[in-house]
């Protein structure tokens, strides 16, 4: 049986020079923040890899703080944007209604915890955020708005949001975004698009897991989220990862991600599809996408049932759906794009990288009717 790897959104994995580099790195010693010698090397090596990361994202160097994930770099991003604009009365923060639960959930908590108010700006049927809601809600609110955090693309669908229009809509106000998806995958530069402050991820390009960086302007200053030997400019204390970073820098500049090649085997794939499966719907089609992701709703079935029976044929993908303590959850993606509770769990999303290959996508196209007509009959009993 094959086993193919369709879930590039989720992890990726690691370029051979990541690999090497990171191993290279492991073998030598010394502190990136001690004095002497060896921690002095060390310490060259990872200014080094942090001069390649800025220059791939468009920012300056001393703009790039490390983070162990994505998830870290937005909740340093979106609580400290909060607590610093709080100081001035300002407590609303204003979040799409399809952001990933990396900045959902803090947002939740800042409610919660902070006394936040949390405003979702809603999005249309392709997935794309509502500026005008976002235009009317800024007008009347401006003085309450203390930050705007809006996703560069979404992981479920692929689907890329305006930013550059809400950065000129939201003036002087804060603008973070979840990159995390984007970067590498499609022009994306910190400096043009005028944001305060963006988060990204090794291990959506080729790097290793547990290392991200927080993109923020070098003249915002925020509270810390971490405390201790004062790194990362006092943001983020912590013995920083050296290993890591190289590999997301060799990651970055490998160019093993082509964007035409991985649009390619996307579009193959959905032209299959619907020659196959005529009443599949691709969700975001009629919008500006990233490459490689495909999310697709198949009336009529349960997408947890069609995850584990495109498993047991050999093929990796996801449901691009939450689960708590085991409970399957409807997609809130597809929920504000406006399916039904029923229609947005009856859909897998397909995400294609770099070692993906037309193979890849024939041999999914090859088992996708039979899974889909067993899924279907299962739903029925």
């Amino acid at each position: 049986m094959s086993s193919i790897y369709l879930d590039h959104a989720a992890t990726t994995p690691i370029a051979p020079i990541a690999l090497s580099v990171m191993t290279a790195q492991l073998e030598q010693l010394g502190n990136p923040s001690s004095l002497h010698t060896h921690g002095r090397a060390t310490r060259k090596t990872l200014e080094d890899a942090r001069e390649v990361i800025a220059k791939e994202v468009g920012c300056l160097a001393s703009e790039v703080i490390f983070t162990a994930s994505g998830t870290e770099a937005n909740n340093i991003a979106l609580k400290g944007l909060f607590w610093a604009a709080r100081e001035n009365g300002r407590n609303v923060i204003v979040i799409s209604a399809i952001e990933h639960h990396a900045i959902l959930d803090p947002a939740n908590w800042l409610e919660l915890h902070e006394a936040a108010e949390v405003i979702q700006v809603p999005v249309n049927s392709n997935g794309v955020i509502d500026l005008v809601f976002l235009h009317e809600l800024i007008e009347s609110r401006r003085d309450e708005i203390a930050l705007i955090s809006i996703m560069h693309s979404n992981n479920e669908t692929g689907v890329i949001q305006p930013l550059a229009e809400l950065v000129k809509i939201a003036g002087d106000i804060p603008v973070h975004s979840d990159a995390v998806q984007s970067f590498k995958k499609i022009p994306l530069s910190f400096s043009q698009l005028g944001l305060y402050s963006m988060s990204i991820s090794a291990h959506k390009i080729g790097g290793p897991l547990g290392i991200g960086a927080l993109i923020l302007r070098r003249a915002v200053e925020i509270p810390a989220l971490l405390h201790g030997g004062g790194q990362e400019r006092e943001i983020r204390s912590g013995t920083l990862n050296a290993p890591s970073i190289v590999a997301f820098a060799a990651a970055a500049t490998s160019n093993h991600y082509v964007s035409e090649n991985v649009e390619t085997l996307r579009d193959s794939f959905i032209q299959g599809l619907k020659s196959t499966i005529n009443d599949a719907v691709i969700n975001g089609e009629n919008s500006p996408r990233l490459p490689g992701i495909v999310n697709v709703t198949f009336p009529g079935t349960q997408s947890d049932t069609l995850l584990l029976l495109m498993d047991a044929q050999g093929v990796s993908c996801s449901t691009g759906s939450a689960c708590s303590a085991g409970v399957h959850e409807a997609s809130h993606v597809l929920l504000a794009m406006g399916h039904s509770m029923k229609t947005a769990q009856s859909s897998l999303r397909f995400s294609f990288g770099a070692t993906s290959t037309q193979h890849d996508v024939d041999y999914a196209l090859s088992v996708l009717p039979d899974v889909i007509s067993r899924g279907r009959a299962a739903n029925l009993k």
